[in-house]
């Protein structure tokens, strides 16, 4: 069995930022141009199938069927899956610069859970870069504006925190007895199989744009983050929970914000600033933080 290349998982983080940052760019352009953020999730669902049929395929079609693995990544996909549907209720009943700092700080949950279970550990300057991903999250997704009444919101902003950080956790949980690429197939099925769910959500009584900016804009844009959950997968198979949960929730805004402003020239606030410089800082301590144990094996 071939040692995996120490460090590997700092590849597939930084892929995962880049695409995610990209991503995040472009998230908005489908719902802009008339196609509803709920059949986008139809699609992003749907885009998640073919790099699942493609690492199945490089893997000899070798797909874990026993039912641990079908459990665990279910439970993932549908952790992941059931969070974004219930942001698409909270975005309709509370503010979203108050709704996304809340979510953002799912590492939270995945770094608790990964020290007291798997009882990671990382250094002093892994240390401080997770204190400062910490910090600068919420600021990253802080913004101000009028909208939402009452704190019904607050509710699902905790709940879907609560299941993206959990997620995560599981998702490095299930890497130390399931294939990366069996986890990513199941998935994309738990993915799919709330597809439904989000078409029932659809105010089908407003116009959709069913053009090539509207379906076909979804799946281009939303191929970057399934390829880029993938390679979360992966970085969370060879590192630790406590560094790639922070890296690559802090490292997406700030390739956001760079090619925002690269392309559309916008600038972020004092507060996004803020934010972004200590995400910078974090991100590098983070990147830099000194391998302290052997990357797990394939089984």
């Amino acid at each position: 069995m071939s040692a995996v290349p120490r460090r590997s998982w700092l590849g597939y983080a930084l892929a995962t930022v880049v695409l995610w940052g990209i991503w995040g760019a472009l998230s908005s352009l489908s719902a802009e141009r008339g196609f509803p953020d709920t059949l986008v999730y139809c699609v992003w669902a749907l885009t998640m199938i073919p790099p699942a049929t493609f690492v199945l395929w490089r893997n000899g079609w070798k797909l874990d069927r026993t039912p641990r693995a079908v459990a665990y990544g279910l439970l993932i996909g549908l952790l992941g899956a059931g969070g974004q549907m219930v942001l698409f209720h909270a975005l309709t009943v509370g503010p979203a610069y108050f709704i996304f700092p809340v979510i953002s700080l799912s590492p939270v949950v995945t770094i608790a859970l990964s020290f007291v279970l798997l009882r990671e550990r990382t250094g002093r300057m892994g240390a401080l870069g997770i204190v400062l991903a910490l910090v600068a999250l919420p600021l990253l997704d802080l913004g101000f504006g009028g909208g939402g009444e009452g704190l019904g919101w607050f509710v699902y902003a905790l709940l879907i925190m609560a299941a993206w950080g959990v997620q995560a956790y599981f998702m490095k949980l299930a890497n130390h007895t399931v294939s990366a690429e069996s986890i990513f197939f199941y998935m994309a099925l738990g993915a799919v199989a709330l597809i439904p769910v989000a078409w029932s959500m659809t105010d089908f009584g407003q116009p959709v744009n069913t053009g090539w900016d509207g379906p076909w804009l979804a799946a281009g844009i939303q191929v970057l983050n399934a390829i880029g959950a993938l390679c979360l997968v992966y970085a969370f198979r060879y590192g630790k929970a406590i560094v790639v949960a922070p890296l690559s929730n802090c490292g997406g805004p700030l390739v956001t914000a760079a090619v925002s402003l690269l392309f559309a020239g916008v600038v972020p606030g004092p507060l996004k600033l803020v934010g972004l410089a200590l995400a910078l800082v974090a991100s590098l301590l983070l990147a830099l933080e000194p391998e302290q144990e052997a990357p797990l094996q394939s089984p």
